[in-house]
Order: structure tokens, then C-alpha cells, then sequence
């Protein structure tokens, strides 16, 4: 009687556990029915499999989500007779995906805390500081007076929060790629997953009430594929456990000093967050030119079911520049010259209160909570310039400026990638447009080092290299001649959309695009970043029609019903 009555219980138990696993998530494998690994969890073991069952996306600092959609590119621009249809795109339906956006523009109090960054930590590197400035000589004119913004415009507080000019495409990148790992290592060390702040500004000063010993500053600044790669050894207090460490093993932070305690058991082994915890942010980067076009003409307020029932040529309802609505009558809704010669209105009566650019934060947004999408300065965005590109682009997210490329390993055995002197990984051309087998990967990481090595720029070695650039892919040839005959478009020929402070109206229409070259800058183009969304398109589900999803049902011990 007593073993029917174990046996009863014991598989009572069971029914219980595997009835608490998930086909659809949960804190238990659906396949195998072993609990994952997680800080509350009893059933912790070396080797257990830990998921971040407790995910949750949000936007990073500064942006605010995108739900993508159907958007017919070109789709708002006005015909003009006698203006060329290629400096607007080709009417075409593309599907945009979901995606974050900078609700302003980058403005000069955002730049001069990068530069403020590079100073602090590079103050002998002069040449890294000089070519992160902006050229603010984009406003000296020959026959107008611009002395006084050449000097003020970047640096006085009377225009901290206007938008940033005088920056080329390759700056504004570079600034996305440090605000990248800027944004993730304060989330880092505001959560202690990293050494936090306050244990940080006691470094050096004999302040160990805190930890068991000071831990040194970094001798790199925080780079995000660095630390994704293990290459930046900083474990805060609440770094996650490293369940495939053996237990009581002491793990080290950065200087080597012990690890730090969880739940009163000492010497817990830590490890870096990794992409599947979900902490680590998507990179910041320039929007595609498909993207800034769906958030430029926000849609969105005008569907209902899938139906719009009104379309747009600016960021806002109507067909004017002027608001319509009862308080704000007359008022024009962008910063735009509105005649030659006319920057601002009669004096006593400015109708759209800025001369030459306005703070980032003026008007009314757009119906996706944009600031400027039309007017104030130009944006940079990420696509290379051709005439043809929405005819030729893929349908689904269409972008044209592609370069594969992979981050340079410095030892092929470890997987360590190679850094330079500012902690950047160096990049590469990509080996392969497929995953390589195991004895490809390592032929070609030997392949590689010969090419580092080889002072010969025509080694044969060097031509095995996999061609990633796929700019030219489908590419038209482009009929843009100067005078002389040559192509004023090339592979560093970007587009900037929006229009400006010393635009017409015509150029605050979202389909507009023109080109300038990548390393070039104006005192009419600034720019805004975006970021990646991932998982589920839908942003809330709030109010909107969903399927029921049925009642998940607990896994059976045996067969039948």
C-alpha cells in the first residue's frame, strides 16, 4: 500500500511539473519540460538554460515607436510641370516595418556632450576632437553677414536646443555607433549589471564601503560589440549568474578584484549580459530613406481599419502650410522661406518665428509624435542616392547602401576581435554572403592574417576576399552630368530629405530627396537617429480586435486522452 501510494505521488508530482511548462513560453522548456535557469528558481544547476522570460521592448532614450505599414513611396509628391519626377520617388507600395525614431533633431547641446566625451576621454588626441567638429564655416557667406553664427551658432546657449548643422553623413554616423554603446552602458550601470556610478566616482579615492575592493576605472571607454564579445571584463553586483560556471567558482571583474554576492552565498559566478537577456539595446543609426518617409507623413492619425481616409502632401491635414484650426488660424506649421527673400514674415507679426532654424521642439508634431518633420533643416539619411531606387529596391523595408562587413578578429582561435586605439572594433569586408563551414571560417581567418600581414597591395591572397558592396545592386546607371560630362552621383552620393529654414515650401513635401556627398555638410542639413524594432510589428494592442488565443493546455504523462 505504501509504494502505490509513493508511486501515486510521485507521479502526481510530475503531472504537476510538466503541467506548469508552456508550448508558448513560461519558465519551463515546452520540449523537454526542464525548468530554465532564474534567480528565484530552487532547481538551479551547473549547465541549466536561462531565459529571459520576463521581456519587455521599450524604446531607448530619446525615441519613440514607429508602427510600420504599407506606404506607397512617392506617393505624396506634387507634379510639378517642368520639374524633374527624379527628385522625388517613383510612386511604388513597399511595406515599411515597425521601427523607432528620434522624436527631435539632434541639437547642438546633443553634439557638444559627444565632443565633451572625446575631450574627457582623449584629451591628447587633438586630430579625433578636430574631426568630430562641425564645420560651422557653412555659414559664412561672401555677401552676407553670417560672422556672428560661424562663431555662436554651435556653442552659445541661445541656440543649445537648435538643431545641429555643419555635420557631414560619415559624423552623423559615427555619432550613432557612440551613442550606441553610451545609452547601453548607462543601462548597465544603472542596473549594476556593470560597476555602478557611485562605485565608479569612488575609484582611486580609498572608498571601498561598497565593494570588497575598489575596482579600477576601464582602461577603454564602453564599447557595446566589444562587451557583447567578453572583451570589456566589468561585472557589477547584479550581473547575471553564470549558470555554466560551476558553483562556488570565483569569477573576476575588471582589475580582477572577486565577484559580488547574490542571496548571502558568496563568490556567485558572474558573467556579461549577453543579446538574450534582452538589456542590450539596438544600435542607433541614420533612418533608410523608406523609413523617414512613412514617419514624415504619419499616416496613421488618418486609418481607420486599414482605410485612410484622407491622404497628405506635408506632415499635416490639408493642402496648405497654414493651420486650420480655430486657436492657431493662419499660423504656419514649419520653419520654411515662404518667398524669396521672406525668412520670417513682417516684423510685429513673424509668421513662422524663426529667421534661420527654430529649437528642436516647435510646431506641432505629426500624428507619430514627430517634431520638424518638415522644415528647419534638411535630415541625413542612411540610403545612397540613385534616380531609380524604389523601382528597383525590394518591396519589403527598401534600402540602397548595403556594405557587408564583419568585425577584424584578432585571434581566429579565441574569437577575440581586434579594437583600435579608441575601443571600436575594426571592420572588414565580409568573408561570405552564407554561413561558412568550420574549415571554410578557419581557411579564411589564415587567409585573413596573410592579408594584415602582407605588405604587397596586390597579393594574390588579398583578391579571395568576398565582395560585400552591393550598392551597385540592380543599379541603373545614372544620367546626373555636370558641364564637363561626369556623374555628379557616385557610391557616396546620400539623400536628405524634409527641407529647410532656406527652403520653399515644395521641399517640406515627405517624397522629396535630394543628394550630397557623404563627407560634404550645409548650414541647411541636420539629422535624427532611429533604431531597429524588434519582435511583433503591433505597438498596443489597445482597442483593436485580436483573436482569442485558446486556453494552453498541460502536457499528458503516457499516451491517450
Amino acid at each position: 500500500m505504501k509504494k502505490l501510494l509513493l508511486y501515486s505521488f510521485t507521479c502526481l508530482s510530475l503531472a504537476a511539473l510538466l503541467a506548469s511548462c508552456s508550448s508558448k513560453g513560461g519558465n519551463s522548456s515546452s520540449k523537454t519540460g526542464i525548468p530554465y535557469a532564474d534567480r528565484k528558481s530552487k532547481n538551479n544547476q551547473s549547465g541549466a538554460f536561462a531565459v529571459a522570460t520576463q521581456y519587455k521592448r521599450a524604446p531607448g532614450p530619446g525615441l519613440i515607436p514607429i508602427e510600420g505599414g504599407v506606404l506607397v513611396v512617392g506617393g505624396s509628391a506634387i507634379d510639378v510641370p517642368g520639374v524633374e519626377p527624379s527628385i522625388y520617388n517613383y510612386k511604388r507600395q513597399v511595406t515599411v516595418p515597425s521601427f523607432y525614431m528620434d522624436e527631435t533633431e539632434v541639437s547642438n547641446t546633443d553634439w557638444l556632450e559627444y565632443l565633451h566625451w572625446i575631450r574627457y576621454n582623449f584629451p591628447e588626441d587633438r586630430e579625433f576632437y578636430y574631426n568630430e567638429l562641425p564645420d560651422t564655416l557653412v555659414w559664412r557667406q561672401a555677401l552676407s553677414y553670417n560672422e556672428p553664427y560661424v562663431d555662436n551658432y554651435l556653442r552659445h546657449p541661445a541656440y543649445r536646443d537648435y538643431p545641429v548643422v555643419g555635420v557631414s553623413w560619415e559624423q552623423a554616423s559615427r555619432y550613432c555607433e557612440w551613442r550606441t554603446s553610451r545609452a547601453n552602458e548607462f543601462i548597465l550601470r544603472e542596473k549594476g549589471i556593470l560597476t555602478d556610478y557611485k562605485t565608479l566616482a569612488g575609484n582611486g579615492k580609498g572608498n571601498t564601503a561598497t565593494t570588497a575592493a575598489a575596482t579600477p576605472k576601464p582602461d577603454k571607454p564602453f564599447n557595446t560589440d566589444a562587451y557583447l564579445n567578453n572583451q570589456y571584463d566589468d561585472k557589477g553586483k547584479n550581473a547575471p549568474i553564470d549558470y555554466n560556471t560551476k558553483s562556488g567558482a570565483a569569477t573576476s571583474t575588471a582589475g580582477g578584484t572577486a565577484a559580488a554576492t547574490t542571496g548571502g552565498k558568496n563568490n556567485q559566478p558572474r558573467r556579461t549580459a549577453t543579446l538574450e537577456d534582452g538589456v542590450i539595446m539596438q544600435p542607433y543609426r541614420l533612418p533608410t530613406e523608406a523609413e523617414w518617409e512613412y514617419a514624415a507623413l504619419g499616416l496613421i492619425g488618418n486609418t481607420e481599419y486599414e482605410n485612410i481616409n484622407q491622404n497628405k502632401i506635408y506632415p499635416w491635414n490639408g493642402l496648405g502650410v497654414s493651420s486650420a484650426k480655430k486657436k492657431t488660424r493662419g499660423m504656419i506649421q514649419a520653419n520654411f522661406k515662404r518667398a524669396p527673400g521672406d525668412y520670417m514674415g513682417v516684423g510685429g507679426s513673424l509668421n513662422d518665428k524663426g529667421d534661420l532654424t527654430v529649437p528642436v521642439i516647435q510646431y506641432t508634431p505629426n500624428d507619430f509624435g514627430l517634431y520638424n518633420m518638415a522644415g528647419n533643416v534638411n535630415e541625413w539619411v542612411n540610403d545612397v542616392y540613385r534616380t531609380a531606387t524604389f523601382t528597383d529596391a525590394d518591396a519589403f523595408n527598401p534600402y540602397r547602401g548595403n556594405y557587408f562587413t564583419n568585425k577584424k578578429l584578432e585571434d581566429s582561435q579565441s574569437g577575440k576581435i581586434a579594437l583600435d586605439k579608441y575601443g571600436n572594433p575594426i571592420k572588414e569586408n565580409a568573408y561570405a554572403g552564407r554561413k561558412q563551414t568550420w574549415a571554410q571560417k578557419q581557411a579564411q581567418a589564415k587567409r585573413s592574417d596573410s592579408i594584415s600581414k602582407s605588405t604587397d597591395p596586390q597579393s594574390p591572397v588579398a583578391s579571395t576576399s568576398y565582395q560585400a558592396d552591393q550598392r551597385g545592386y540592380r543599379d541603373r546607371q545614372n544620367t546626373l552630368l555636370n558641364e564637363e560630362g561626369v556623374t555628379l552621383v557616385n557610391d557616396k552620393s546620400r539623400v536628405y530629405k524634409g527641407g529647410s529654414w532656406n527652403d520653399m515650401a515644395y521641399w517640406l513635401n515627405p517624397a522629396t530627396r535630394r543628394f550630397m556627398q557623404q563627407d560634404e555638410s550645409s548650414a541647411e542639413v541636420g539629422f535624427r537617429c532611429a533604431m531597429t524594432m524588434l519582435g511583433a510589428p503591433e505597438i498596443s494592442t489597445a482597442g483593436k480586435r485580436n483573436f482569442k488565443n485558446p486556453p494552453q493546455k498541460p502536457y499528458r504523462v503516457g499516451r491517450g486522452k
